[in-house]
This record gives structure tokens, sequence and C-alpha cells, in this order.
């Protein structure tokens, strides 16, 4: 994820807690404030009860991979906070935790378009010639 669509600062993110709307699943919990006009920054957290460091880590990528394929089909303007809650968020499967986010992303009428499927993070076409499968 670009920088420029990035929660960084402390304030940015304690901003986005005290004023903005949540929405929750079992795995996560989404924080939406309104933010800059011209895109959508987003930010991640994770507990210490989500295990080590590694993990930790792990479970940020994942979803920051996920969000990252959602955001051409966001609404612009807002401010977005992932709280990770649960450590299966590791061990779903992509497409699963990809689902979950774009629930919470339709409950807060986020998404410009309604029918937005999970998006597969290598599709076939996107790989050069000599890397793709025999069909």
């Amino acid at each position: 994820m670009r920088r420029a669509n990035r929660l960084r600062r402390p304030a940015q993110f304690r901003r986005v807690r005290q004023t903005g709307r949540t929405f929750s699943s079992a795995w996560l919990t989404l924080t939406v404030a309104p933010g800059r006009r011209d895109g959508v920054r987003c930010g991640f957290i994770t507990g210490r009860r989500l295990g080590k460091a590694v993990q930790r880590n792990r479970a940020r990528r994942r979803v920051r991979e996920a969000v990252r394929l959602l955001l051409p089909s966001l609404t612009t303007g807002y401010d977005l906070l992932f709280a990770i809650r649960s450590p299966e968020v590791i061990e779903a499967p992509f497409s699963q935790l990809q689902a979950d986010i774009i629930r919470l992303l339709r409950q807060a009428c986020l998404l410009t378009t309604p029918e937005t499927e999970p998006v597969s993070p290598v599709s076939p076409t996107s790989l050069p010639q000599n890397e793709r499968g025999s069909p």
C-alpha cells in the first residue's frame, strides 16, 4: 500500500478512533472517520494478544494486502482504521479474510461498486506469460 494511503502518525490514529464510527466482525473492527477529500487512508492495529511480533506483522500484512486490492473501489474522503481482533486472521484463507473486509466496508457504505467480489492477490493474467500455469 502506498504511503499516501496510510495513516502514519499517532495523532491520526487517535483522531480516527475518537471521531469515527465503528463496525465490527469476528476478526476485525473497522473505524471510519472523514478524512482527506482526495483519497482514502488506512491504518492497521494489532494487539499483543494476537501473539508475538512475527504473528502480529503477518496479520497486518494480510489485512493490508486485502484492503490494497479493494482501494480502487472505495469511496474517497475517509480515513479507515482496521483493528485486528482475532489470531484467526493469520490462518484464514485469503478469500474469507477479504470477504470479511468487504462485509465491513459495505456496512460502512464505502464501496463504490455494489458487487465487489474478493479479488485474487495474483491472478493468472497478472503474471508474465512464462510464469502462467497451463490451462
